[in-house]
């Protein structure tokens, strides 16, 4: 029996100790997984802010963006309201915070806090362990976009009266037509490009080889030009015309036949009336042609026959 009895107690003293060492891993393991270094010394520093903007216990605390402790605490002053919050803060120990440092509430865009200390640059003062730390308004994307509330409804007014005058145009039959209109614009755009790429392929290319042809043409027509003997040319053409001046000059002139003839109004004058007497002459003649011719067809008769 006695043996029996001391299994059963060191049975359950093994069980107790097995649930006391799973409690003792739980809170070792909750706090770590809360940021808490179990096995290293932290400082404090305390924090006094207006508003604590959602910020939770063991929430991260960042220097300039570098996680360097948690939120321990989180106190609300019952006693006198309206003086904010007073958080505490727990940084790795023997970190240096120096003069001019302040304390920064980032809010995120979906829900939650984080505290952010914004180091100053004193190279000699700094807060002792346990000094409360400064805060500041945060000029953030928050706060920026809470700036920019305003703006944007006044903006979205602006958009609502131009859609109420977009779908006012929208129902405008005239608008409907214009559409219209500018389809079958571009669609003549369309055949007309064609054309034109048409035109650019194949008529352009002959048209500038008939160009090409012709400049050939005329450089050649230039190269004859210049071979040409225009001096000898034009010194035989001033001689022609020097003749047909002394030709024109003779033929205005009394002393030749051919000036009299031209000239000499008595010739014209005589040579008129000659043709004016031949011409009376052959009226006569055809009128009386035996006045001067006479026909006989058994010879001529002789006169006391008459």
């Amino acid at each position: 029996m006695f043996i029996t009895s001391s299994m059963k107690i060191t049975r359950e003293v093994k069980i107790g100790l097995t649930g006391i060492v799973a409690l003792v891993l739980l809170f070792f393991t909750i706090k770590f997984l809360q940021g808490v270094q179990l096995f290293s010394t932290q400082d404090t520093y305390y924090i006094n802010f207006a508003d604590a903007k959602g910020l939770a216990k063991s929430s991260p605390v960042y220097a300039d963006g570098y996680n360097v402790g948690i939120v321990s605490s989180i106190t609300y002053d019952y006693e006198r309201p309206g003086r904010g919050v007073i958080v505490e803060i727990s940084v790795e120990h023997g970190m240096r915070v120096p003069a001019g440092t302040v304390a920064v509430l980032d809010e995120a865009m979906l829900g939650g806090c984080t505290l952010n200390l914004r180091m100053g640059n004193s190279p000699v003062e700094r807060y002792a362990v346990g000094d409360t730390i400064p805060s500041a308004a945060n000029n953030g994307l928050m706060a920026r976009a809470a700036e920019m509330i305003p703006q944007l409804e006044q903006t979205l007014a602006k958009v609502d009266t131009l859609l109420a005058t977009l779908n006012v145009l929208a129902s405008d039959p005239h608008i409907r037509e214009m559409l219209a209109n500018a389809n079958s614009l571009s669609a003549h755009l369309d055949q007309s490009s064609t054309q034109l790429n048409r035109l650019l392929e194949k008529d352009v290319p002959q048209m500038a080889h008939t160009f090409d042809q012709a400049g050939q043409n005329i450089v050649a027509l230039t190269d004859s030009l210049r071979q040409l003997d225009l001096k000898g040319t034009l010194a035989r053409v001033d001689g022609t015309m020097d003749e047909v001046h002394q030709m024109t000059q003779r033929l205005n002139s009394t002393d030749n036949n051919v000036g009299l003839l031209l000239n000499d109004t008595t010739l014209y004058g005589n040579l008129s009336r000659t043709t004016a007497a031949s011409a009376a002459l052959l009226e006569d003649f055809k009128a009386h042609p035996k006045r001067y011719v006479h026909f006989s067809v058994f010879g001529k008769k002789d006169k006391g026959a008459e």
